[in-house]
């Protein structure tokens, strides 16, 4: 019996080593598949200074990607900073290395280079969120920056700040006196096990607890009209236009006469006509 035991461990072992191994060259494939066109303000959340200088140089081998690079910078620009330097130094590459840029040589055509410093735009305050990012940080992340709001909690975020982070990730909160928030079966226990990150803001003898964790993406289902064959829109017709002449009553206007001839309407006479006059008939009495 221990055999078989040992048998179907490896069995599922070496089917989540397979299945892992598959996910990762996926997801290399993908990052690998990302170039100036693909480049999104959401996606450009994903890479690093390197591989905007590599979609750079790739791209100026693009004529489409020359003819349009406004455009794509401008994409670049929505998440990273740029400076382009007009004099290449040691001294000014190490001063802007030294506040994190990536510095490197960016060709503009086949006989002009530009020197361009680029870094990754910082989320480290509430603002700073945006709904191409949201999705892009942790959990952790997330709740450190919420953290930096003034330890205000949840409550002190703007509703336009709370729509967006609500956008991302499932959020929930309670506020508990010290003593009980960490309850054995209670809500926090619950949610931790449940896979959320935890913020707690003090707030006198009392603590609100934000949980977090990033919501699962999901596929929008697009609709899909089916549309009708010739045959099946020849039958369709037939059923309404191919009637009998017969059938349809023509209008002929001899026909009419006093007798078959009535309006599809009734004319009211005004109340307050219909007063005046009884009253005049009253007076002439």
């Amino acid at each position: 019996m221990k055999y078989l035991y040992f048998d179907t461990f490896c069995i599922i072992f070496a089917t989540i080593k397979h299945q892992s191994k598959e996910f990762y060259m996926k997801d290399s494939s993908t990052k690998q598949a990302l170039s100036l066109k693909t480049l999104t303000k959401s996606s450009v959340w994903d890479v690093q200074e390197n591989d905007i200088f590599r979609m750079l140089v790739s791209g100026s081998k693009d004529a489409e990607v020359k003819d349009n690079i406004r455009h794509y910078v401008d994409i670049i620009r929505s998440a990273f900073s740029l400076e382009e330097l007009k004099n290449d130094t040691p001294a000014i590459r190490k001063a802007y290395e030294k506040q994190g840029y990536k510095v490197g040589f960016v060709p503009i055509d086949e006989s002009t280079k530009v020197l361009w410093a680029i870094r990754k735009r910082p989320i480290m305050r509430v603002t700073d969120l945006t709904y191409e990012n949201i999705r892009h940080i942790t959990a952790s992340k997330l709740l450190e920056v919420i953290d930096r709001n003034f330890g205000g909690g949840w409550d002190s975020l703007s509703q336009s700040i709370q729509d967006i982070i609500e956008s991302g990730f499932d959020i929930s909160t309670t506020t508990l006196p010290k003593d009980r928030l960490h309850k054995k079966g209670g809500m926090y226990e619950k949610k931790v096990a449940d896979g959320f990150e935890v913020l707690e803001v003090a707030k006198g003898t009392w603590v609100e607890a934000i949980f977090a964790k990033l919501k699962p993406e999901t596929i929008k289902p697009r609709m899909k009209f089916e549309t009708l064959s010739d045959e099946e829109s020849l039958d369709e017709d037939d059923g309404f236009n191919n009637q009998d002449d017969e059938d349809i009553d023509e209008f002929n206007e001899d026909d009419m006469n006093e007798e078959n001839y009535r309006t599809t309407f009734e004319i009211e006479t005004d109340p307050d006509e219909e007063a005046v006059e009884l009253s005049e008939f009253g007076g002439d009495e």
